[in-house]
Order: C-alpha cells, then structure tokens, then sequence
C-alpha cells in the first residue's frame, strides 16, 4: 500500500467512492479526528440518501424463549433450562403480543430467543404457520444464525434443508442478531460455543440464497483490537459483494451498538458515546455496498442515536414495543419507543421521517 500524506486524504478518496483497505479503515478508526470522519461519513450517506428522509419500521420483538446452553457471558436475559424463570411462549401467547402490535399498525415482529436443546424444528414450522395463519399480514424475522444451527444439530439436517423448511413454514427472514465480534479470537473469548465467525457468514449467506430477509449487525467494547471492528466489517462487505452478484439479495442494512455490560458475568466498562458515533461512520464508510445504516436507540439512547443520523446513519431503528435483551444487560434507555416519539427524534435532527417495511420500502412519509 502506498504511503498516505494524512488521513484527510483517505476520507477524501473513500467521499470520492473508492473502497477503503483493511489498513485504511483501522488508520480512520484509530486516528482520524472525530469531526473529519462523521462529516465524511454524513457525505457519503447525502450521496446515497439525497432527500433528507429518515425511515424507521413498526414492529415488536418477541422472545419466545429465554432457555439457552450457550452461556454468553455478555448476556443477562437467557436461563438454563432448569432455572424457575425459564420459559416457552405458547403460540396463543405470541398471538396476543402480535394483535397489539397491529393495534399499532406494526408490519413486522423480530423472532428470537436462545439456544433451546428441547425445541424441534416441528416446534418452529408449527409456531411459523401460526402465525402466518393469523397474521397474514405480518412479515416474520425470525430466529439468528446460531438458533438456526442449533436446529440443524438437533434435527442431524444440512442447514440449508433447515432453512428452506423454516422459509417455507412462513420465517421472511434471518436477522443478523449474534454476529458480535466477526472474529474467532474474540468469539472464543467471550462466547465459546456461539460458533465461529465463518459460521455466522456461512448462515446469512444460505438465507440469502434461499431469498429471505438479511441484516447485519455488530457488538463491540469487548476489548477485541480495533483490526477485528474493521476484519468484522470487511467480512460483511465480502459476503455483500458475493450475495448480490449471486441473485441480488444481500443485507438490508448494518446496526451496530455497544456492549451493555450491567446485570451480566462478564462485566466491564461501557463504551463512550463517541465511540459509538465513530463506529457508526465507519461502518459508513467501509461498508460501500449496504444501502442502509441504522441508529440504535435502545442501547445507545435517543440523542446519540440522532446524532448518529449525522454521522452516516439513515434510518432510526424501530419502535419494537418490547425489548428484553440489551434492557436485561442494564441499558436503561427504555424498551419501546411510540410512532410520535420517533417522528419528534427524526424531526429534531433536521430529516423527514418515513415509516418503511423489514424491506426498506416506504410505506408512507411524514411531512
């Protein structure tokens, strides 16, 4: 690589559209002045997004279990099996959760839950036909690539014969929940039996392929060097180049937040707000083929996430009703956020608000 005069010149390429190196985006990340690389950043998300409009979806999260093996130790929401305070929603039970959320006119639920040893892949096609039966009209993100392997183990089956299965059964789509850190280094660290890195790819990319609903995610502030965040990035960015030459259906969009270490084993430090920003940009920069880069208030709260819509973020997240997770793990920013309360963020930060589907289709816009 040639040597580079500053870092302002690498912003100025990456602004002109050349695509950033693996040493080019640890140098941004690790050096770069903070104003230098979010106004890069807002640069390149006004190139992409022109019209100042700020989307977000309706949905609610539903944990259908908290009974996981895995033993995270960054998360406060799952019990072992034996725990009294283990639980499997009943389809009934995720039915009335869902018959709120239209009383919202919410499109979309985000299903997940742990690593449950006891539940069969007829569990889940039954639990998809539910609500597919009931619920014509609401899109199915279901399920993360670890919950997914996790059946395929169960049922001795290739994962892309799960998938296929749970496609047909009426899941839209694989969320990219568990993706952490991309890197086995820091994976081993902090979640063993998680699986690796090229795992979570290996999923995300079979979704894709079998045409359901993608999207990317990353947690950060476990101490992983800062060459994992960019690895983690490029990674994403690989697969985004292969899925769409494949058949054109790569992810949605890139989330990402930081470790909420409250209430958990691991413990730590959170990450300053700051950081949160330049990793919001960065993920902007480096990721030149995402059409999407989302805020995350829920673990980040609502002024970091509008400043984040400066800082190469084009979309607010989701109302989700109900948050269990990040909340467990000690962010106290609150678990849901109303369409007026979003609207008021959106506007506050100087961008229309457009409420859209899992897809990144408006549905309508707000003047």
């Amino acid at each position: 690589m040639r040597t580079l005069i500053s870092t302002r010149e690498v912003l100025d390429r990456t602004i002109a559209g050349e695509r950033l190196s693996l040493e080019e985006g640890m140098r941004l990340l690790g050096e770069a002045g903070f104003d230098e690389l979010t106004q890069a950043a807002d640069a390149a998300r006004v190139r992409r997004h022109p019209d100042g409009v700020v989307t977000y979806l309706v949905d609610r999260n539903i944990n259908y279990t908290n009974v996981c093996i895995i033993d995270c130790g960054f998360c406060a929401f799952y019990r072992k099996p034996a725990s009294a305070e283990a639980y499997t929603l009943s389809n009934e039970q995720i039915g009335r959760k869902i018959e709120e959320l239209l009383a919202w006119s919410g499109t979309r639920i985000l299903l997940q839950g742990g690593v449950n040893p006891y539940l069969k892949l007829d569990y889940y096609e039954n639990l998809l036909g539910y609500i597919k039966a009931h619920f014509p009209t609401i899109q199915i993100d279901a399920f993360s690539p670890v919950e997914v392997w996790n059946i395929a183990r169960i049922m001795k089956m290739p994962l892309a014969e799960v998938l296929h299965a749970l496609h047909t059964a009426g899941m839209d789509g694989l969320p990219g929940g568990g993706a952490e850190i991309l890197d086995n280094r820091t994976r081993n660290k902090i979640a063993p039996h998680k699986g690796t890195w090229e795992s979570w790819i290996e999923a995300e990319r079979l979704a894709q392929r079998e045409g359901m609903t993608t999207s990317a995610t990353m947690v950060f502030g476990f101490d992983e060097a800062l060459e994992e965040r960019v690895l983690h990035l490029l990674r994403l960015r690989d697969l985004q180049d292969e899925s769409l030459a494949h058949n054109g259906n790569g992810f949605t969009s890139f989330i990402c937040w930081s470790y909420q270490p409250d209430n958990t084993a691991m413990g730590g430090v959170r990450a300053p707000g700051e950081e949160y920003l330049r990793m919001v940009a960065l993920g902007r920069l480096m990721l030149d083929n995402f059409a999407n880069i989302s805020a995350s208030w829920p673990s980040q709260g609502a002024e970091l996430a509008r400043r984040a819509l400066h800082c190469g973020a084009n979309d607010f997240g989701s109302t989700m009703m109900e948050e269990n997770v990040v909340s467990a793990a000690g962010a106290d920013v609150g678990t849901c956020m109303t369409v007026p309360q979003i609207h008021a963020e959106i506007r506050t930060a100087g961008f229309t608000p457009a409420k859209r589907d899992s897809n990144y289709h408006i549905l309508e816009r707000f003047a």
